[in-house]
This record gives C-alpha cells, structure tokens and sequence, in this order.
C-alpha cells in the first residue's frame, strides 16, 4: 500500500508574489489595528485633520517656528492641569473645582510674592502645599464619607472662586519677580557654536529620539518574554520611524527660533514622572484598580468598595491639587499678575451617558432572571411547587402598577397560606 505524498504538498509560490502578499498582509494588519483601537486612533486623526486645516487656512502660518513656540508657552498651564486631570478621570470620578482652585493658587502666589516680598521658590512650594491640602480635603469627602465627587467639587468650585476674590481684594496684583517670569516666557540658553539652530534643544531631541527608540525595543522584548502578541517586525518599524519623526519635526521646530521653552521641559518632567507613578508605583496600581472596578461594577451612591476601595479612591486627589499648584502660577504667566478673574472654567470628569449605562446595566443584572423566567415560561425556584396558574397569577401581579397592583399580590399571597416576597 503506497500513498502520494507529493500530491499533498502545495505548489510553491511564484516569484515576486510574496512581497505583495505581504504588503497587503500588512497593510490589513494595521487597518484592523485601527479598527480595534478607534478611541485612540480617531483622537490622533483629528488632531492630524485639525493642523492640516488650519495649517491651509493661515496660509502655513500655523506650523511656523515662532507660532509652535508661543502656542507652547500659552497652553502649559493647560497641558499641567491635564495631568492632574488624567488620575481623577481613571479613578471614575469628576472635578469642577480645577479653574476655581488654580485661580486661588495664582492669587495666594500674588499675595506672597508681591506684597509679602516672600521668595518665589519658597512662594512655589507653599502653593504647591496648599494644592494637595485641597485635594486631599476633596478626596477625604468623596472616598471616607461616601459624597459624590460631583457635589464636592462643586461646593468647591464655589468656595475657592470666593476666596479667590477675598485674597485680592478685587484688585489685580502684579508683577511676579523676573527669576519667575524667566521660567514661565523663558527659552533655553544658547550652547556651543553658530549653526542656524538652537545646539542644545537639538540636543534635547535627538537624546528624546534615543530613548523612545530603547523604550519601545525593550517593551517588545518584554512582550515577546511573557509570550504576548506583538505586531510584525515591519509595522513595528513602520511605528518606529513614525515616532522618530514626528520627535524630529518638533525638535527642528522649536530649534529654528529660540529653542525649547523652560516650561516645556517641566512639563516633560511631569509626564515622565506621573508615567512612572502610574505604571511601577503602588498608588498608580491602586488608582487603576478603582478606576477598573467603577467601570465593572457602580458602587451604590457613589461608595467605594470596600476599605482598599476608599484608600484607593483618595491618593488621586492630593495629586490632582498638586498639579493644580504650579499651574496657579503658570496661569498668571500671561499678564504677569494675580487676577479676581483667573482660572477659566476649567473640569474634567466621566461622561453622563456612561453613569446611565452603568446603572441601566446594573438593573438588567437584578432583573434580568425575572424577565427570563417570565418570557421563558420556567419557574422561579419560590415557584416550583406551586401550580401554573399561580405562577401566572403571581406574574400578573408583578406587573401590576400603583396600589392597586400591591394589592392584588397581597391578597394572591394571602390566599396562597404564605408570603411571597417579589424580586425588586
């Protein structure tokens, strides 16, 4: 007895038509990778469609040296204040009270710095202490004693727009000493020899390039270690030489009219160190951890679950005021003073349409056997050794609405010989 193997096996490719293949492999690997991650994906695309709009519409003023440079400097307190944002925001909770406390931050920096005569680091570190005593105070309300975040912030979002109107007075004070200013308007000094850009942000940048390079490298070697899937050594690359240049065009930017501003670097320090907090630390843990399980399941109330649950809740808060300390001074960097008016109308929180979905599915989870016995016809374990007919009385007189329903299922129970508590 004798088989054909040959037979079995498939017939080579021809040549060249593996390189298309593979093109169009890849090219429905990355297409499904946005599919998948959409969220993500769709901000950055709406960010690329909003530069490129504008960027035609002012004629390429938009992607000038000097423009990248002074939207940098006008956001920075912004881009601050979002990272205080992002733990409260993972946490599930909401904060209307970020605009109302840096203005009050910015106002108390005023009262120390120009009247007081007090140094601005020592000024800079008292704010930065008040912050997080505000936050801390905020979070100790929605994690200890069970109040909405919702209704703590905004009693907050009040009280610290009064004190900040109390604190000056009404008056504008300013302004804040030069060392100060510096570092809110100032650039990076200029290094080395004359070459038409700025040597030690290019210098910045290609070091930044560097350590993005090692950092994805070695996040896929881990992925490979712990046997998860990785994308292809192509689209890999492909991600790679993206990043590259998208680091190299904001370097060559920024490089063609001053540099770098200070304040970006401190934002930079900021992203690294909170990335590092959230990822390795214990309390970055934590903050996940509740964030995950307000998304899995709602505490009623808005409570948190359990002792861990509370403990959890309250860390993100301090740090949230924290970062609302050096964004009170950066808010006064436009006009160089303290303003009653300070602070825009600044919050950050869930959407509601989730808070709804979250209580809608907690309903279909205690009542959803209910509904299923009843469309299925089975019975409920209270209902097995009772005849059908009760069982359909019984259901009728779920149904029921107002007294007149709770009636008839009282006197249906009465009749029965026991009392038959309905599911709610």
């Amino acid at each position: 007895m004798s088989t054909d193997l040959t037979a079995k096996n498939p017939d080579p490719a021809p040549p060249g038509g593996g390189g298309k293949a593979s093109g169009d492999g890849l090219l429905q690997l990355m297409l499904g990778g946005m599919r998948r991650n959409m969220r993500q994906y769709g901000m950055l695309m709406a960010l690329g469609l909003i530069v490129v709009l504008f960027a035609v519409w002012s004629g390429g003023d938009l992607l000038l040296p000097r423009n990248v440079s002074n939207l940098v400097l006008q956001n920075s307190y912004i881009l601050i204040l979002a990272i205080g944002m992002m733990l409260v925001i993972i946490a599930g909770h909401i904060d209307l009270s970020v605009g109302s406390l840096t203005a009050f931050i910015g106002a108390m920096s005023a009262v120390l710095m120009v009247e007081h005569d007090l140094s601005w680091p020592l000024a800079v570190v008292l704010c930065l202490a008040v912050g997080a005593v505000a936050g801390s105070v905020q979070g100790f309300f929605i994690a200890y004693l069970g109040i909405p975040s919702f209704i703590v912030t905004l009693a907050g979002m009040l009280l610290f727009r009064g004190l900040t109107e109390i604190v000056l007075k009404g008056q504008t004070l300013g302004p804040f000493p030069k060392d100060l200013q510096k570092i809110a308007n100032g650039f990076l000094p200029e290094v080395g020899p004359d070459t038409n850009y700025h040597n030690l942000t290019l210098l910045l940048g290609f070091a930044l390039i560097a350590f993005v390079v090692l950092q994805e490298v070695r996040d896929r070697k881990r992925q490979q270690e712990f046997a998860l899937d990785v994308p292809p050594v192509k689209l890999f690359l492909l991600k790679l030489v993206a990043l590259v240049s998208a680091v190299l065009v904001v370097t060559l930017l920024l490089a063609s009219y001053k540099g770098a501003p200070v304040v970006l670097l401190i934002l930079g320090v900021l992203v690294v160190g909170f990335g590092y907090l959230m990822r390795n630390a214990v309390i970055g843990r934590h903050i996940y951890a509740i964030g995950g399980l307000r998304h899995r399941r709602q505490p009623a109330r808005g409570q948190a679950v359990g002792r861990e649950g509370q403990e959890g809740h309250l860390p993100g808060l301090p740090e949230h005021g924290h970062a609302r300390g050096p964004g009170g001074p950066g808010l006064r960097r436009p006009l160089q003073r303290g303003l009653p008016q300070g602070g825009p109308q600044l919050r950050t929180g869930g959407h509601r349409g989730l808070v709804h979905r979250r209580r809608v599915d907690e309903r279909r989870c205690r009542h959803g056997a209910r509904r299923h016995h009843r469309r299925s016809g089975a019975r409920r374990p209270e209902q097995r050794d009772e005849p059908r007919r009760h069982r359909h009385r019984l259901a009728a007189g779920h149904q029921g609405r107002g007294a007149a329903g709770r009636g008839r299922l009282r006197r249906l129970e009465q009749a029965q010989g026991r009392l038959l508590t309905p599911d709610r």
